[in-house]
């Protein structure tokens, strides 16, 4: 594998998670809000960082198992290195947190709150898909349709979440 074919390699990795991330942070949002309403800006916040940073720990070690693990030698280096290739994704419930965070401190309400990290974290999809589809060098027409398809699952989220909401 070339150098060039590494680092594109490692790239597509980082934005993978961090894609989806952004759709996993989206989902927490919407399904925090089924039943009596959204949660406290503060719940939101910490379901957000704990779910993020819950997936990346099972992402971990799925990857040391898919790479070979326990035939392969268990090393922390080869454990701190998955875990940083795979950081984005939990990274990626950081924004809507702090979303939340911040329209609940300027007196917004939960609902509003929510309905911010939910925007932001659709946001923070289609921009890391954008992104990654700009870095591996695809096409001007892949990255239009790679922000255009990200968006559209970003929107199911929301039309979901409106028609769950609303029952």
């Amino acid at each position: 594998m070339s150098e060039r074919d590494a680092g594109v390699a490692a790239a597509r990795a980082e934005y993978a998670g961090a894609v989806y991330g952004s759709l996993l942070a989206a989902s927490v949002v919407a399904g925090s809000t089924v039943e009596g309403g959204p949660p406290s800006a503060a719940d939101l916040v910490i379901l957000l960082i704990c779910t993020g940073v819950v997936f990346w720990i099972t992402h971990v070690y799925a990857q040391l198992v898919s790479r070979g693990y326990p035939t392969r030698a268990f090393t922390w280096a080869n454990v701190h290195g998955i875990a940083r290739q795979e950081w984005p994704l939990a990274q990626a419930s950081f924004p809507p947190a702090i979303a939340a965070a911040f329209a609940s401190a300027l007196g917004a309400s939960d609902a509003v709150a929510a309905w911010v990290a939910l925007c932001v974290a659709v946001a923070g999809q289609v921009t890391w898909a954008v992104v990654a589809a700009l870095k591996t060098r695809w096409t001007t027409g892949v990255v239009v349709v790679s922000g255009i398809a990200n968006l559209i699952l970003g929107l199911a989220i929301i039309v979901l979440k409106t028609l769950v909401s609303a029952h």
